[in-house]
């Protein structure tokens, strides 16, 4: 099925919506965001996902809309984490050597912002509409754009079980006033420490390992195996195969492989991690989605116990995902789907449908989730004029964007409804792909000298230039 085709949940809640007159509440809702680190979008049970068990996701899920065509707009921490804040790309911030944001250093070291976003962050519009702000847990942002410096009050700087149980005890609480909540869990983010471990060289990584105790811990009880079972058994039922594209893209980009040399233990991770390995780590990978999963329990069972479900929106997302062995590679940081493609889901019962899946818009989560969280507020924030509020989509609006832009490290991105991405790379060397999900799903060649393709990848190569990224 071509992606632009909508589903026959989209047509069955385009219909409801016609039919019924459904209309929006003008109460303004108390806002959760919940949102996790290092997540990919095909990391739930509800995504048809059967190496895991998600049932606080998939809680969301069932009781909302799931987009699963949801990105970020760079796939790292703190530059996804400034748009978030923001509704603006990283790159148009500078650090202070006044290079543009695309990874995370040059994201931590922006010292300044202007006051017109000062005045537009999502804090401050939803601080006017009226609402008390709250932050818990995983920050990885530049000090002017703090939770701190932003006004919210922080309720626990932990990033796992205890943040949970510190957001439940503020939603037990029943605020007076309607609230903001931002609940910053940190996991599956402690897979990155596997790699890191099996091939720590430098100073630098030995530092890490040996300064991450709980991550390390963490890590480690996910890797336990199912006890009475042989590791053949291991491998061959329980273990998630390796992945349909373990083998690196044919035609892989120069900025690809300079990516990868970057850090010594991707680089050793590609080279010398056997299939085994690579099981092992989407396992691990598994098992830590899991234990984030079961803290977003907590979260969602303190606003139902307390009577707040259906005045709460609930918004699950993610920062970027984990490529977890495609193209036998582990991390973040690309524009391949598995970095760059993650959760998406909305739920308020009662005033959102429930159960639909909407594999046909393109959605935002950094440009669109300040627009969207100051609609329901009752008010118009202003942020990236590109980034589009998800009310009206959820009202039965289909006027929507036709293309989405993404930035990384590595090179900037378009992709379109029609399921085409095309990708201009940094490096010396100008490199453009012209991807096709149609045709590839798992991204493992590309299009670009395609003649089948060429009038797309015109298209594109001018959105590219006129419309994201001129």
């Amino acid at each position: 099925m071509k992606l632009r085709e909508p589903s026959f949940l989209i047509l069955s809640f385009l219909i409801f919506v016609s039919m019924s007159g459904f209309t929006q509440s003008a109460q303004k809702p108390n806002i959760i965001y919940i949102f996790t680190d290092q997540q990919s979008a095909s990391m739930m049970s509800c995504a048809g996902n059967k190496w895991l068990k998600t049932p606080a996701m998939d809680y969301i899920a069932e009781n909302g809309v799931r987009f699963t065509r949801a990105y970020v707009t760079n796939p790292v921490c703190t530059p996804s984490r400034i748009s978030l804040m923001t509704g603006r790309f990283p790159s148009y911030f500078k650090d202070d050597n006044g290079k543009n944001v695309y990874e995370n250093w040059g994201g931590i070291k922006v010292s300044e912002i202007s006051e017109e976003v000062k005045q537009t962050t999502i804090s401050a519009g939803l601080k006017k509409a009226g609402y008390d702000l709250v932050f818990g847990g995983k920050q990885h942002l530049p000090k002017p754009l703090s939770p701190q410096d932003l006004g919210f009050t922080i309720i626990s700087e932990d990033e796992r079980s205890e943040l949970a149980e510190e957001a439940a005890n503020y939603i037990n609480g029943k605020p007076e006033n309607p609230y903001f909540m931002v609940v910053s869990l940190i996991n599956p983010h402690d897979i990155c420490y596997m790699a890191i471990r099996d091939f720590a060289e430098t100073d630098h990584e030995k530092h890490i390992i040996d300064n991450g105790v709980i991550e390390v811990a963490t890590l480690d009880k996910a890797l336990v195996k199912p006890e009475g079972i042989s590791d053949k058994e291991f491998y061959e039922n329980h273990a998630p195969p390796v992945p349909p594209n373990l083998e690196p893209q044919e035609g892989e980009p120069m900025a690809i492989q300079s990516l990868i040399e970057q850090r010594s233990f991707r680089k050793k991770a590609r080279e010398k991690y056997t299939d085994k390995d690579w099981q092992l780590h989407r396992w691990t990978y598994c098992r830590l989605t899991e234990t984030v999963d079961q803290q977003i329990q907590t979260v969602l069972d303190a606003v139902k116990k307390s009577g707040q479900e259906e005045n709460t929106l609930i918004i699950f997302s993610s920062d970027h995902g984990d490529m977890d062995g495609a193209h036998r590679m582990e991390h973040k940081s690309t524009l391949y789907q598995e970095s760059a493609n993650v959760p998406f889901l909305m739920m308020w019962k009662g005033k959102i449908p429930a159960g639909i899946v909407d594999d046909v818009h393109l959605v935002s989560n950094g440009l669109d989730l300040l627009p969207t969280l100051t609609d329901y507020a009752g008010l118009k924030g202003k942020s990236d004029p590109r980034g589009l509020s998800l009310k009206p989509l959820l009202e039965g609006n289909s006027e929507w964007r036709k293309t989405l832009g993404v930035e990384s490290e590595v090179g900037r991105m378009v992709i379109n409804e029609d399921g085409y991405k095309y990708i201009r790379y940094f490096g010396e060397k100008s490199e453009e792909q012209l991807l096709d999900l149609n045709l590839d799903p798992y991204e493992t060649k590309h299009f670009t000298n395609s003649m089948e393709h060429s009038e797309i990848l015109s298209s594109l190569r001018h959105e590219f230039d006129t419309i994201w990224f001129n």
